[in-house]
């Protein structure tokens, strides 16, 4: 297997999908890119029930939410495992902005996500779209922040 990179968002106090994926880089030796937003996210911006939460404008207004940083490396990667929290049944709009920035040409792109309640079902519905033509997509899992690290490491090794 390549290199893979481990491209994750975390939103909550909790920082679960933080937790899982740092766990998934140390078990599998993957390099790991925090997708941070520009603009940090408050309680209240993630409070999917409000209807006037900044995640409800974002998802609902298709709006590109823009991070901070850069890959400048992203051609060394084969995998890049793209983490996140579920919000509206999908990945939140910052990880729909930051992979259609990226060269996906030719990658393997693999998803796994953390919720409380909502399944993996069709997360590759609105991520498809941001990714080059020739980018295959390699599956998607939802995990828990007590995932155990052999776990995550043979799903990767799986993809």
């Amino acid at each position: 297997m390549g290199k893979t990179l481990i491209c994750y968002f975390s939103a909550s106090e909790w920082r679960v999908t933080e937790i899982v994926a740092r766990k998934m880089a140390e078990a599998t030796g993957a390099d790991l890119f925090e997708i941070v937003p520009e603009v940090p996210y408050t309680k209240g911006d993630i409070r999917w029930t409000n209807p006037l939460a900044r995640c409800t404008k974002e998802r609902f207004g298709n709006l590109p939410v823009p991070y901070k940083g850069k890959i400048e490396n992203i051609s060394d990667y084969d995998l890049i495992l793209l983490g996140f929290p579920i919000w509206y049944g999908g990945a939140p709009n910052i990880v729909l902005t930051f992979i259609s920035e990226q060269d996906t040409s030719g990658k393997k792109i693999g998803a796994f996500a953390t919720s409380g309640g909502t399944g993996v079902g069709r997360v590759f519905k609105k991520i498809e779209p941001c990714l080059s033509s020739s980018a295959k997509i390699v599956g998607a899992k939802l995990f828990k922040g007590n995932s155990a690290p052999e776990e995550l490491a043979a799903w990767v090794e799986s993809l």
